[in-house]
């Protein structure tokens, strides 16, 4: 089981930026695919962006050009820099890692997007 423990979010005004952070508890290079996701009060968790070791990213449509995901091996922590970030962008945030079959998220951090 990978131990995923996220920061860096908080109450941000619209068009700011924050950036996420997630470390694990293993090596980041042992783990498939990272990625973050969101879930905003009464929806569904929604894929935010993902990376896999070889450096292969997925992006959200709502998020593209907004957003740049990365994984720094050397710290084993995965980040999520956002900008022009908007009210919509408001939810919890999880960090999520996949070692196919199994997968392990964080507990979630707050991000508030205020108009």
């Amino acid at each position: 089981q990978v131990q995923l423990v996220e920061s860096g979010g908080g109450l941000v005004q619209a068009g700011g930026s924050l950036r996420l952070s997630c470390a694990t508890s293993v090596r980041i290079f042992a783990i498939s695919t990272m990625g973050w996701y969101r879930q905003a009060p009464g929806k569904e968790r929604e894929l935010v962006a993902e990376i896999t070791t070889r450096g292969s990213t997925t992006y959200a449509d709502s998020m593209k050009g907004r957003c740049t995901i990365s994984r720094d091996n050397l710290k084993n922590t995965m980040y999520l820099q956002m900008t022009s970030l908007k009210p919509e962008d408001t939810g919890v945030y999880y960090c999520k890692a996949t070692r196919t079959p199994a997968y392990s998220w964080g507990q979630g951090i707050q991000v508030t997007v205020s108009s």
